[in-house]
């Protein structure tokens, strides 16, 4: 019976390069040494086959080198949301090249939450990136009494200016979509609001009713709990039920349009000669969608991924300003208006 090859070790890299162990160490551990005796060291770990003890790293840094993917949705939603598969996307690129694993921890149930909370609480992640934080939410309160270097894609209403976060203007994005669509010539303009739990939902109704200014009825907003194609579905059949003479419906999603697409085909009426439909997000979505979705460029894969770098940034020990990010928000226009 064979036996297993026995491990290299610093030992075995000093005697190949004829240099000290602690020389080696120093290139290990990324420290100054001459170029001489770093190409030596170098060929030494190529010619006894060396491979770093990445668990015995861990324990002396007390560092995991994972980095957790919080994401407070429905476990169907998180499957089948295409702006949280970029924001996950973006977020695993910069984690990846600064040597750091991904873990996903999805947070639907109080039973999730207690999971979770422990799992954070255990020192198996050395950060995390919080994902549609509700108002409130107790994983927020987790992370912050833990100290836990963290950044939120988006900014619950509850967080100092201190947590860093980086986000996008749902205010001001939804008010100029909305005012565009008013200025096609739309008169009975309805929204379905989706999320009013979070801040992305509360804010991005905020604009749409500042977009409309007198004009806002709120009889024409069907609230509907989640971003996904279902709720639009049903969001646009209490519109249609409300007034029938509706013109215009402003979705608080791609997600939520397409669906609305579906129930206006079903009604009988036409987009956009019946019913103007504009999105948010511009996802997958809106370049399925027949006509194309009029919509909101959301830049999920850079959400993510300047998120990382805020999480990364406080493991190096920056001190960061106070405050977040805001990245721009370019209206797209396609045929659904």
């Amino acid at each position: 019976m064979s036996r297993p090859q026995k491990r290299a070790t610093v030992h075995d890299i000093a005697a190949a390069a004829g240099v000290s162990r602690g020389t080696v160490s120093r290139v290990l551990n990324g420290g100054y040494v001459s170029a001489e005796a770093r190409a030596a060291i170098e060929a030494a770990i190529l010619e006894v086959g060396y491979v770093p003890n990445n668990a015995a790293r861990t324990l002396k840094m007390r560092r995991s080198q994972a980095v957790g993917f919080v994401a407070l949705e429905p476990h169907s939603l998180f499957l089948d949301d295409p702006n949280i598969g970029s924001i996950m996307l973006g977020a695993n690129a910069a984690l990846s090249l600064a040597d750091h694993q991904m873990v996903s921890l999805v947070v639907e149930s109080q039973r999730d939450t207690e999971r979770v909370a422990r799992y954070l609480s255990g020192g198996f992640v050395d950060g995390a990136i919080v994902v549609s934080a509700r108002t409130r939410d107790p994983i927020i309160k987790v992370i912050a009494d833990l100290g836990l270097p963290a950044a939120f894609v988006g900014h619950p209403p509850e967080l100092s200016d201190n947590i860093p976060f980086v986000g996008i203007d749902n205010v001001g994005s939804a008010q100029a979509i909305t005012a565009r669509l008013a200025a096609s010539g739309r008169r009975r303009i309805g929204m379905i609001a989706a999320a009013l739990d979070r801040d992305s939902g509360i804010d991005r109704l905020t604009g749409f009713k500042t977009a409309l200014g007198t004009g806002y009825d709120p009889a024409l907003v069907a609230d509907v709990p989640h971003y996904d194609y279902g709720s639009g579905a049903k969001g646009m059949r209490l519109l249609l039920e409300r007034e029938p003479s509706i013109d215009g419906v402003f979705a608080a999603s791609d997600a939520i349009a397409a669906g609305a697409l579906e129930t206006l085909r079903e009604a009988g009426r036409s987009v956009p000669g019946d019913v103007g439909v504009v999105g948010f997000d511009d996802s997958t979505w809106a370049v399925r969608c027949q006509p194309q979705l009029s919509t909101v460029h959301q830049p999920a894969k850079e959400l993510g991924s300047y998120a990382a770098q805020l999480v990364l940034r406080q493991l190096r020990g920056e001190t960061l300003e106070p405050g977040g990010q805001m990245l721009p928000t370019p209206i797209v226009w396609r045929d659904s208006a």
